[in-house]
This record gives structure tokens, C-alpha cells and sequence, in this order.
């Protein structure tokens, strides 16, 4: 279970979209759903980029939702270029437990 403590601890300040950026991509990339969005290739995750799009919260859970940017990696494609580095764009639901911090990943 990934945990977002400074997103929590953040959340009803102004700091909270700065500390929800630095913890999602601080995180390994195997924690976010991104492979999901692919067409097939390997997410590369040097240039991920995070936008917050939408937040609200209920007595129990933040809800949160992002736009994720990276780059899919295409192998085996059989061209002079290969391999090669298609930008992706794709939207995910985050659900933090206002308790705990244990966060939920939901690509939309």
C-alpha cells in the first residue's frame, strides 16, 4: 500500500498540490497504474509530469484527480529509429485515506 503522508498532513493548505507532485513522483513507477495507458510499450518515466486536475473530500477519504504526461517506450517496431518515444497523456483517480495516508490508484 502506498502511502501519502505529506499530501495528508497538506491538504487543506496551499502546499498541498506542491506536496502531492513531489510524492507521486518520488514514487516508483511500478506504484502508478501507467503501464495501463500504453499501447504495449514500457512507460519511461524521465520526464513524468503531474497536473492536478480536481480535489474534494468526504469525512474519510481525499479525492483527487491528475493528469499524468510521460513517454511510452516502442520496441521491436523493425525501423531505423527504433526504438521508439511516443508521448502519452492519461488521467488517474487518487483515493487517500484521511486516517492513514494508504492511497488508492485508479487509471480513468
Amino acid at each position: 500500500m502506498v502511502k501519502l503522508p505529506h499530501s495528508l498532513r497538506d491538504w487543506s493548505s496551499n502546499r498541498f498540490e506542491q506536496s502531492l507532485k513531489t510524492e507521486l513522483l518520488a514514487l516508483p513507477l511500478n506504484n502508478l497504474p501507467l503501464q495501463q495507458a500504453t499501447r504495449g510499450g514500457y512507460v519511461d518515466g524521465s520526464n513524468l509530469q503531474i497536473t492536478l486536475l480536481q480535489q474534494s473530500a468526504t469525512p474519510t477519504q481525499l479525492q483527487v484527480k491528475v493528469g499524468v504526461f510521460f513517454n511510452e517506450i516502442i520496441v521491436g517496431c523493425s525501423c531505423g529509429d527504433d526504438p521508439v518515444n511516443e508521448p502519452i497523456y492519461c488521467e488517474m483517480h487518487i483515493t487517500i485515506d484521511r486516517r492513514t495516508g494508504a492511497s488508492l490508484f485508479e487509471l480513468m
